[in-house]
Formats: structure tokens, C-alpha cells, sequence
């Protein structure tokens, strides 16, 4: 707190501003300070507020222990000070007896008569202040559910009395009634008693999160998997990092063990690492870690106790090492509460946690879907393939052979090979073979920096590509193998050629590793539209450079080329395949047409030699790079002939590993040539073919990319949804985390646009969490867009505090982008409009000033217009006539705007600005009371609108605006006859234009003026 409160009026401020923070250690010691200052000034009034302020902190920021305290000091000046307790402070008071008895049962060293003493109390001050007993009788059954001792008597009590004004919610009422249930075995009558909690019908500061971190298992054990699933996702949210609220943490890590859902449960582990150290209620630490011991020992079952794990602050933690810890810790608390109650209630319960199988092997919880594999350290194994794999030999010398002769084929199994040669070559104790058919120690060494080469041009990495294949070279020179050597410095000209600078260009390039490996190289000339591949951000000057840079490689390529001596036909197929492929990504760099003659002569070159010599990938690869020649010159069909006639091939003469890249290049074109249904079934077909393939052979990524953008097309929104995470999955597997998180950021978005809320937040919440996210390691604009996706779902839950809170840090940050202020205009606008939305209109207005300010550099017409407009509605709706004058003032700032747009030429997506702006001046007037101005603005908006067609998208506003004309003429001006006329005349010409849905609320609005005459 900066300064302490000098006066009452400064005090209450403090309070209220202090209640809008979320309960932790910075509210908590700042309603410390404002007791503090409390007591300077002469009133006890103030005091009682700042007492009841600090209790609220404790209670709900996990301190049992202080709470009572408090309490006690309260209690004290109600005896002293009657008067300072108003009506409202009095029931206050009376009600949080029950917080007090709920602090001192959480704590185990409080003896079991003090607990009943306070009960005691309790029934006795309620009694004498003419107070109903249920609220007694509800805390004696919960200290005898707590014991588990002597609860049938005590809900019978409870249970039978009706309800005061003292009693818990009905929430809490409705948890505990079913919980009791529970306790019996019966989960279908607690699921029964549950039944409105969980549909949301009743709601407070614990429930319905409460409520449904109980109701989870039971909903599994009856078979309602879909709707655990939902109720886990909404109500984690409802409680994560929430110290009050640990014991619900570790019931949602308890249901990831028991779901398959293991490694999703150490991701929530490590989003609540928090509640380690900021639980200091026994009882809800009680709770908590035996949910993590549940998720613990899953884990460390199922063979990944070496993995990391969030635990205690001050060291490192395996899963093993800190099951260990909390089984010790939990066992003690038990231990202790068993030993204060006289019963072996808790130690029982922790065994039937502990005890429990899982429901359910796999359970897909969220649309990011991982497993233990993908959080180990170690490099994840390959799915074992369809087909049978050629057998890796065990002898040395024959596995160096293998490798060698599969890698000229370009066959993908040469991976295997390779990757089991690497820790053989690499060990301290390693000794080469000596044996003339195996060759020099010097020349494995360079097939093996060859392949690790390939991985780091893979990986867009150029530079590093660039520096290994140069050092490749070197060794292949003193192997004597200049043919590999020119070969692999022609893999490092490519890859220099590649290194982005700080104008470069090409987001979309293809990489020597393609070529080095005998694969296709159709990704470095392929687009789905035929249209020149994206540069970048930098412009034409960045393409430029990076087109020179391919052109001077391509002509030291040819150089290297013809002084290379004695090439294998291998070899030289392989030099050939890099001019193509250079020249290739040179015509997909610039689109200059005076750059097709050269690609398409060096891919003849290519394929006229590999035919004369019979080598089939080289053939294939010279096909593949025809067909995007012709796609990047605009041609698609003739791409797709030619790649009809590969595939004809591939089928006879294979290779069949190049079946799946060539189907799904096609698949692409077709979707450039808007022909979805083809491009799918395409695409399906790779995807079925490269299962049988090692990872990365066919792009697989890509693939599920562009049949999702098939399925789209096709109206299949939730199949593109499985393709689009499936190849954010792909992404993430080969280190590409930017593709990976454009990928996830469009899943969330059409998890969004399809209503799965929750699913939505989810997956984002899992993405931000990433350490390189927290880091700020990962691309700062694409992280925004996730939070701003995320801010948009928040709303769209209805959680209008965290979608706000969001937007406006969003909102600061982006104010800094001096090269975007588009995107801060955008930030800003749906800002202001959450902020208005929560009745904020002083902070609102200051937002949409940065954004009009941001607007003014880099214009967003529609996106101001949309903002300010629906500011003044909400001011309007929310003050009436007080709010009238600022409204209209954002309206004439939105007509401005509007006339800046009509002079710039510029037409909406949506509605007609001009429309809009009178359609918003007819509601604001409507809400402040002045209908004849309402009237006239509405009558200005159906003329702007222009009447309906039978084609046009236009009748849903029409039809909207001359309903809102006829209940302000017919209901606010109460002139009946015309407004009748006027809506008779509307609902005939809808549904003389077949728009009889728009025609409906007309038809409603007629008949109930009809009534009222």
C-alpha cells in the first residue's frame, strides 16, 4: 500500500479497491495495513470493516490458523460495542461463526474439545440472539463427517431442519448433502442431489468448483465419461492456483491418473507448484498432497520415475523423489488428525485414494494430447510402422554397409541405421572395423556429420546446416571420396543460400536435407494456389536478395559440378537434383517469370539423366520438382496431370515411400483448384501410406495441416480440428515449436468458433504454461494472438473479470509494438469494450483513446466503429439518461470514423458502418428514454439498410431494425396504429421473400400489440 488512508472516506476506498484483488499473500497484507490504519481513527465502524476484510483474506488465502483471531477481536467489540453493528454487520458477524468452526477443525493441533466448545458457542449465541439451529446442527455434522464418526445421527439433525438466513448457500448445502451420499457408496443419488450445482443453477466462492472436484470419479463409475470430461476442464479452471481451494487441485490430478491423463496431470502439478508453499490449512494440504500422491505413483507405476516434477521450493524434484516427500508428509498429517479426532478416518481415506485402479486407460481431456513419452527427456521412439522395416543388422561392418547402400537409394531406412551407428562410432571404447569394404574411420565419421547435417537443415537451421556439411566435406576429402565431397558442398551452398538475413524472404523453403536424403524436394516449389510463395514481412528488397543468393549458388553449384571427377551416377544425380532444387526455390522466391525457363530446363536435365541411368527416387524427385515448376507459373492443372502420371509410376516402379508426399502434393493443388472433396480423399491416402513410413519421411505434419484446411472447406469442422492439433503434435515432436504453436493457436481458434469453450481454454492455458513461453523464448506476436484467443474464450465462458484482466495487459504490452499499431488498435478496441462491459466507462474511454491514436497510424475502420458504437450502447443500457451525453459522444467519434472510411473507399466485411451508426443511435435513445430521437435514427437505419431481397444476406438487420422501429413506436411512444402498420407491412415482405425466420419476432411483436389494445 503507498500511502495509508488519512481519513474514512480514503479507508473505504483502500477496502473496496483491495476487494477486487484475487485472494493471496498481496491482498492479504494489505488488509494487514488497512486494520492498521484503521485503528488511528476514533470510529469503530471502520475498524469492524477492515476486521471482516482481513478474516476474508485469511479464510480464503489458506490461513486457518489467523482467522479465528480475528474472529475473536470481532466477537469482543459486538459484546463492547453493540451500536457499531448494523443490521447488515450483525448477520455478518453471525455467519462466520461457521469460517471459525471450518478454520479450527482444518488444524489438528486445535483438540477436539475446543472444536466442540466453539460449537457449543455458537449454538448458544444463536440461541440467545433468537437465531434458527441449522446452521449449528450443519457445522456439527461436518465435524462429525470430518471425524467420520457419528455422522447418521448428525445428518439427521442437520438434515431435517429448515433452512434461515444464517445457513450455507445452497451450493455448499446441495455438496455436503450429496457428499454424505457419496460417503455410503451411493454415487447415483449423489450425482442425483449434485444434479443443479453442477449445471451451474446455483453458484458462490467455492461452488460449483467444489462440487465438481468431488463429483468427477463418480460421474466416471456410472459412465458419464463426456460429462467428467467437461466438468474437469471447467472446474480446474474454477480453482487452479487457488490456496483455499488445493484439496479441489489434487482431486482433478487425482482424476488425470486415474483417466491416462498422467502427463497432463504433472503439467496442472507444475501450474500449482504455488500451493506447496502457500497452503498453510493442514487440512487442505491434507487434501492436496494425497491428489498428488495419487498422480505420483501413477506415474512412477507405470516405469517414469526419473521424470522432472514441480514439488517444494529449493530444489529439484524427480517423480520419485517427491512422491517419497509427500507420501512422508501425508502420512504425518494423517497421523496427526487421526491422533486429535480418535479415529482412523483420514488414514483410511488416503488408502482408498491411494488404492484405486484407474477408470479409464485413455481419456482425450484436452485437445492437446500427450503422453509420458512426450514429457521424458529422451528422445521420443518412433511408432513401429506398418510395414516390415528392413532389419538393422548387428554386425558393425555390415551395418555400416546397409546404411551406406540404403542411403544412395534415398531409402528412409537408412535413418535406423544411422541412428544406431551414432552412440556405436561415438562410445570412448569404439573400434573401426579393419576391413577394406567399410573404409576409414574418417569416412563414417563424415556419412555420420553428412546425416546430422540433413537433421539441422530440417530443423531450419540453416547456418549450423551450412557449417556441418562444409566440415563434411573436408572429411570426405581426406576419405577420398571427392563425390560425396561435392555433393555435401553443394548442400552447404543451398543452405548459406538459405540463411535469412535481416531483409530475408521465403517463409516457405525447402531444405538440402531433401535432397541429401534421396526424398522429394517438392516443398521447395510447391504452393497450393500456384501463386508465388509468401515472402516476408521485409518486402520485395528481402526477396531480391535471397533470389541472388540462390542464383550465385546455383552457378558455383555448376561449377562444383563440372569439376567434380569420377561421380557415380548416384552422385551425379544427386548434384543435379540440387541445381533443380535451387533454381526451383529461386522461382518460388521471386515468382519472376524469367525465372521458369531456367527451373524448368534444370528438372529436365535431372530427369533425362536419372532416367538414361534408371535411378527411380531421382526420377520421382525430377517429376515432383516439374509439377511445382508448373504450379508456382500459375499452371495447376498441368501440375496435376504430371503428378497423375508420377503417381502411375510410383505405383509400378516405386519408390513407394515417395507415394505419400506425391498424393499429398496433389492433394494440395486440388485444394488450390477448389476441388475439397479430391484434395481429402488425396490426402487421406497419404496419410494411410506414410503410416508406414519412419517419422519426417512424408511430412506428415504438413499433411494433417492441408486436410484440415480440406476438411474446412468440406464443412467438417471437428475432423479439421483432430487433423489440425494432430500436426501441431507432428510440429512440436521435430522441434519446430513456432509451426507447432500457429498450428495449436488455429485449433483453438475453431475450437472456439465450433463452442467448445472450455476445450479452447484449455489448450491455451497448456500452451502458455510452456517454459519457453514464460521465458519469452518463443515469437512475442504469436504469443499474443494465443492470449488474445484465450481472452475471446474467457468471454465467451462468461468470465467477463479474467477475459478482461487479460485484454487489458494484453492492451500494455502491445501499446509497444511501434511497427504494428494495427494490431494494438484491434488489442485496444475489444479492451475498451470488455472494460465498458463491466461498467469501467472512465477506463473504457481512456483504452479507446489509445486505440483511435493507434487507429490514426494504421487504420482498423471496422474494428473502431464496432468499439466505440458498442460502448455507447452499453453506457446507455447501463446509465439511462445519465450516461446519454457520453454515449452520444462515442457515437460521433464512431461517425467520424465512419466518414474517414467512406473518403478512404473502404467497405465493411459486415454491417454497413453508416447503418450501424443509426441503428446504435435508435437503441442508445431507446435506452436513455428518448424515443422520438430513437424513432427518427431507427427510421434513418432501415433506409440506409435498404430493403430485403430474396438473396441477400441483409434481411436478418432489416428485419431486426424494423422490429426495434415498431416497439419504439408502438410500446415506448404508444402509438399503436401506426407502429401495427408498419410491422404488417415488413412481416408480408419477408415472407413474400421466403425469409420467414427473421419474419417470427415481427409476427410476436404485432400480436402483442394487437393484445394490448
Amino acid at each position: 500500500m503507498p500511502t495509508a488512508p488519512q481519513n474514512t472516506d480514503e479507508l473505504y476506498r483502500a477496502l473496496q479497491e483491495n476487494d477486487r484483488r484475487p485472494y493471496g499473500r498481496t491482498r492479504t497484507v494489505t488488509a494487514e495495513e488497512l486494520v492498521d490504519a484503521a485503528e488511528q481513527f476514533a470510529e469503530p465502524v471502520p475498524l469492524v470493516h477492515a476486521l471482516f476484510e482481513l478474516q476474508e483474506a485469511y479464510t480464503y488465502g489458506s490461513e486457518p490458523r489467523k482467522s479465528p483471531v480475528v474472529f475473536a477481536r470481532l466477537l469482543t467489540m459486538f459484546d463492547e460495542q453493540p451500536d457499531a453493528f448494523d443490521e447488515r454487520r450483525r448477520h455478518t458477524l453471525f455467519w462466520r461463526f461457521k469460517w471459525v468452526a471450518n478454520a479450527l477443525h482444518a488444524l489438528p493441533e486445535m483438540p477436539l474439545a475446543g472444536l466442540r466448545q466453539w460449537l457449543t458457542e455458537m449454538r448458544d449465541r444463536y440461541a440467545k440472539a433468537g437465531l434458527g439451529l441449522q446452521p449449528y446442527y450443519g457445522q456439527a455434522y461436518q465435524l462429525a463427517a470430518h471425524m467420520g464418526e457419528g455422522t447418521a445421527l448428525a445428518y439427521e439433525l442437520w438434515a431435517a431442519r429448515p433452512r434461515t438466513r444464517l445457513s450455507d448457500c445452497e451450493a455448499c448445502e446441495i455438496c455436503e448433502f450429496a457428499l454424505h451420499h457419496l460417503t455410503a457408496g451411493d454415487d447415483e443419488r449423489a450425482l442425483a442431489v449434485w444434479e443443479p450445482v453442477l449445471d451451474g443453477k446455483g453458484s458462490c466462492q467455492e461452488e460449483p468448483a467444489r462440487s465438481v472436484s468431488y463429483a468427477l470419479l463418480p460421474l466416471l463409475r456410472t459412465g458419464r465419461i463426456d460429462r467428467a470430461r467437461e466438468l474437469h476442464l471447467v472446474g480446474y479452471r474454477g480453482c487452479r492456483r487457488n490456496p483455499s481451494m488445493s484439496g479441489e487441485v489434487g482431486r482433478h490430478l487425482e482424476f488425470c491418473a486415474l483417466t491416462g491423463n498422467e502427463a497432463r496431470g504433472l503439467e496442472l502439478l507444475a501450474e500449482n507448484r504455488n500451493l506447496f508453499d502457500e497452503v498453510d490449512s493442514p487440512l487442505d494440504l491434507f487434501d492436496f498432497l494425497t491428489g498428488v500422491e495419487v498422480l505420483l505413483q501413477r506415474v512412477e507405476l507405470l516405469g517414469h520415475g526419473e521424470l522432472p516434477a514441480a514439488g517444494y521450493p529449493g530444489r529439484t524434484w524427480t517423480v520419485a523423489g517427491l512422491r517419497a516427500e509427500v507420501r512422508g508428509r501425508a502420512d504425518d498429517l494423517a497421523a496427526r488428525f487421526d491422533a486429535r479426532n480418535g479415529t482412523e478416518s483420514h488414514t483410511e481415506r488416503r488408502a482408498t485414494r491411494l488404492g484405486r485402479a484407474p477408470l479409464l486407460d485413455a481419456l482425450d481431456l484436452t485437445l492437446r494430447t500427450r503422453s509420458l513419452d512426450d514429457v521424458s527427456p529422451a528422445v521420443p521412439v518412433a511408432a513401429p510402422a506398418a510395414r516390415t522395416a528392413a532389419t538393422v543388422p548387428e554386425s558393425l561392418p555390415e551395418l555400416i554397409r546397409q546404411a551406406r547402400a540404403l542411403d544412395e537409394q534415398g531409402h528412409p531406412d537408412a535413418q535406423a541405421c544411422w541412428a544406431k551407428l551414432r552412440p556405436l562410432v561415438t562410445a570412448r571404447d569404439y573400434s573401426h572395423p579393419d576391413d577394406p569394404a567399410v573404409g576409414p574411420l574418417v569416412r563414417l565419421r563424415a556419412d555420420l556429420l553428412f546425416d546430422e547435417a540433413v537433421r539441422a537443415g530440417e530443423k531450419r537451421e540453416f547456418a549450423d546446416a551450412a557449417a556441418l556439411h562444409e566440415e563434411t566435406a573436408g572429411l570426405y576429402d581426406d576419405a577420398g571420396e571427392p563425390g560425396h565431397a561435392a555433393h555435401a558442398r553443394a548442400c552447404a551452398l543451398l543452405a548459406t543460400a538459405e540463411i535469412p538475413t535481416g531483409t530475408a524472404a521465403g517463409t516457405a523453403s525447402g531444405t538440402p536435407a531433401e535432397t541429401a536424403a534421396g526424398t522429394p524436394a517438392e516443398t521447395s516449389t510447391e504452393t497450393s494456389t500456384g501463386a508465388p510463395a509468401e515472402t516476408s514481412a521485409e518486402g520485395d528488397g528481402g526477396a531480391g536478395a535471397k533470389a541472388a543468393a540462390l542464383t550465385a549458388a546455383h552457378a558455383s553449384m555448376v561449377r562444383l559440378h563440372e569439376a567434380a571427377p569420377d561421380l557415380a551416377p548416384y552422385q551425379e544425380a544427386r548434384l543435379l537434383r540440387m541445381r533443380a532444387t535451387t533454381l526451383g526455390l529461386r522461382l518460388q522466391t521471386s515468382g519472376s517469370e524469367e525465372h521458369i525457363a531456367p527451373a524448368f530446363a534444370e528438372v529436365d536435365l535431372l530427369h533425362e539423366f536419372a532416367t538414361r541411368h534408371d535411378i527411380g527416387a531421382q526420377i520421382s524427385g525430377a517429376a515432383l520438382l516439374r509439377a511445382g515448376a508448373h504450379a508456382l507459373s500459375g499452371d495447376l492443372p498441368a501440375a496435376v496431370t504430371a503428378l497423375d502420371t508420377l503417381l502411375d509410376r510410383l505405383k509400378t516402379h516405386g519408390p513407394a515411400w515417395h507415394l505419400p508426399r506425391t498424393l499429398g502434393l496433389r492433394g494440395r493443388l486440388r485444394l488450390g483448384l477448389r476441388d475439397a472433396q479430391a484434395a481429402h480423399e488425396d490426402l487421406a491416402e497419404a496419410l494411410r501410406l506414410a503410416a508406414d513410413w519412419p517419422a519426417g519421411v512424408s511430412d506428415n505434419a504438413r499433411l494433417h495441416g492441408d486436410q484440415a484446411e480440406a476438411c474446412m472447406h468440406l464443412d467438417r469442422p471437428d475432423e479439421a480440428l483432430r487433423h489440425l492439433t494432430r500436426s501441431a503434435e507432428l510440429e512440436l515432436r521435430r522441434g519446430n515449436r513456432t509451426d507447432a504453436f500457429c498450428a495449436y493457436s488455429n485449433a483453438a481458434q475453431l475450437s472456439l468458433d465450433l463452442g467448445r469453450v472450455e476445450d479452447c481454454i484449455a489448450l491455451l492455458d497448456s500452451l502458455l504454461a510452456e517454459p519457453d513461453v514464460a521465458a519469452g523464448e518463443l515469437d512475442d506476436r504469436l504469443v499474443a494472438q494465443l492470449r488474445l484467443t484465450r481472452a475471446r474464450a474467457l468471454h465467451a465462458g462468461e468470465d467477463l473479470k479474467a477475459a478482461t484482466a487479460e485484454l487489458v495487459a494484453l492492451a500494455a504490452q502491445s501499446a509497444d509494438w511501434a511497427d504494428d499499431p494495427g494490431s494494438h488498435a484491434l488489442i485496444a478496441s475489444e479492451t475498451a469494450v470488455l472494460l465498458a462491459e463491466s461498467g469501467e466507462f472512465g477506463r473504457a474511454h481512456e483504452v479507446a483513446d489509445q486505440a483511435l491514436a493507434a487507429h490514426a497510424k494504421a487504420p482498423r475502420y471496422e474494428q473502431l466503429s464496432n468499439c466505440l458504437r458498442e460502448i455507447a450502447r452499453l453506457q446507455a443500457q447501463q446509465q439511462g439518461p445519465d450516461g446519454l451525453a457520453d454515449a452520444l459522444a462515442h457515437l460521433a467519434r464512431a461517425g467520424r470514423i465512419a466518414d474517414e472510411a467512406r473518403a478512404a473507399e473502404y467497405e465493411a466485411f459486415g454491417r454497413s458502418l453508416d447503418s450501424a451508426l443509426a441503428y446504435e443511435h435508435g437503441r442508445v435513445n431507446a435506452y436513455a428514454g428518448e424515443y422520438e430521437d430513437a424513432l427518427a435514427a431507427l427510421e434513418k437505419a432501415l433506409v440506409l439498410i435498404g430493403e430485403p431481397t430474396a438473396a441477400g444476406d441483409d434481411a436478418g438487420e432489416w428485419a431486426e431494425c424494423a422490429r426495434l422501429t415498431g416497439a419504439v413506436e408502438g410500446i415506448y411512444l404508444e402509438r399503436t396504429a401506426p407502429a401495427l402498420t408498419r410491422l404488417d407491412a415488413a412481416i408480408s415482405r419477408l415472407t413474400a421473400l421466403g425469409h420467414a425466420e427473421e419474419a417470427a419476432p415481427l409476427i410476436s411483436l404485432a400480436a402483442r400489440l394487437r393484445d394490448e389494445e
